[in-house]
Formats: structure tokens, C-alpha cells, sequence
């Protein structure tokens, strides 16, 4: 069977399709997509985080798939972190790298088993996509953030706009502080041409 890819992922429109879609990647995550498409946007997520946090207190991974952020946040900086995913298949991957506290399987189009002002930062890479996650998903990850916690959320730039990030970020300027939000490239120089454009905004701002 053809393993999924990421015209697979961006075609999501259910948590069931999520779901379904990415218990048949997870196996092949890594070494398959995050390798051939020269994926470095975790790593960018990571490295954004480690500069901005210090490390005290607990990091909550949303949407952490197979570890990839905290794969890379780990080489540089010793800070603990749980991971939440949708899919329990992808955070089996994940655990197996030894880098996480907990798992959480939550789905972020609701609300989620977790306690409000429970964690010290929030870092998203890849989540908030094309057919995944949508702008009113933001209430809820700082909800359950502490006041003061720090926030790197990568956000695909071609939806910014078009599905609402942008405004829902203006609606929200009451409850953040110092809100930046920075451009980047999603893959290195070695993914295909058609996705060698591709970019991602990350926003970065504190809980109020």
C-alpha cells in the first residue's frame, strides 16, 4: 500500500479522517515524509522555543505527532514536555523516543481533558494546516496555558488569511502579550519543487 502523503493530509476535513489517515502513517513518518521532503519546520518550531523559554515548568507539545519538535528542542535544552495528538498512533511513535512526561490523545475542535492554567509554554508545528485545525482551536490552547506562558504556534501561511488566523488573532489581542509573528520556510532546499515555496507563520506571544 502507498503510504500516505501530503496532499493525504491537507484533504482532511473530520477527526476521523485524521485519525484514520495518520495510524497508517506513523510508522513511516520520520524516515518517509520528514526525510524525503527535507521537513524542517520542527525544527524551526523547536529552536524558536528553546530561545524564548527557560525551561521551568512543563512545555505542552499540540500536535506533536511523532516528536519531531521535541526530537530537536531536546539536542539543545534539557525542559520537560507532554505531548498532545489526535491520533493515539502517532503518539505511540512519539513515546517510544523517550522525550516526553505524558501523551494526551485530545482533539483540539473540542474541548480538551486537560485543566485550565496547567502549562508554562505551548509549541505547535504542523497542526494548524490545511483540513486540520481551525482558528477557534486557539481559545482553547490558551486556556490551558498558565498566565505568562509562552507560545510558538506555526500556522500555514496560505491559510492565514483565507481561514481566519488572522482575524481570530485580533479578537484574541485582550488575553496576549507581544504578539510577533514570524515567516518561514516549511522544508529545506531538497523537497520537490512544487511544495519548495511552501510557508509558515509562526506566532509567538505570551498569555496575558
Amino acid at each position: 500500500m502507498k503510504d500516505p502523503d501530503l496532499n493525504a493530509a491537507y484533504a482532511l476535513e473530520t477527526p476521523a479522517d485524521n485519525q484514520r489517515l495518520y495510524a497508517d502513517w506513523a510508522e513511516s513518518y520520520d524516515d518517509g515524509f520528514a526525510k524525503d521532503m527535507d521537513y524542517r519546520l520542527p525544527q524551526i518550531v523547536a529552536d524558536m522555543l528553546v530561545d524564548l523559554f527557560d525551561g521551568q515548568g512543563v512545555v505542552l507539545d499540540v500536535g506533536a505527532g511523532t516528536g519531531l519538535v521535541a526530537q530537536h528542542a531536546a539536542r539543545r535544552k534539557q525542559m520537560t514536555m507532554d505531548a498532545l495528538d489526535i491520533s493515539p498512533d502517532m503518539l505511540a511513535v512519539a513515546a517510544e523516543k523517550g522525550l516526553y512526561r505524558d501523551t494526551i490523545v485530545g482533539d483540539l475542535t473540542g474541548r480538551l481533558d486537560i485543566a485550565t492554567d496547567t502549562y508554562d509554554a505551548i509549541v505547535s508545528s504542523g497542526t494548524f494546516t490545511h483540513g486540520h485545525v481551525g482558528p477557534d482551536a486557539l481559545d482553547e490552547v490558551i486556556r490551558i496555558a498558565k498566565q505568562g506562558a509562552v507560545f510558538v504556534l506555526s500556522i500555514n501561511a496560505e491559510h492565514f488569511v483565507a481561514r481566519g488566523f488572522r482575524d481570530k488573532f485580533s479578537l484574541l489581542e485582550p488575553d496576549i502579550d507581544g504578539l510577533d509573528h514570524r515567516i518561514v520556510d516549511i522544508y529545506g532546499p531538497d523537497v520537490e519543487a512544487a511544495h519548495r515555496q511552501d510557508k509558515a507563520h509562526i506566532a509567538v506571544f505570551r498569555k496575558r
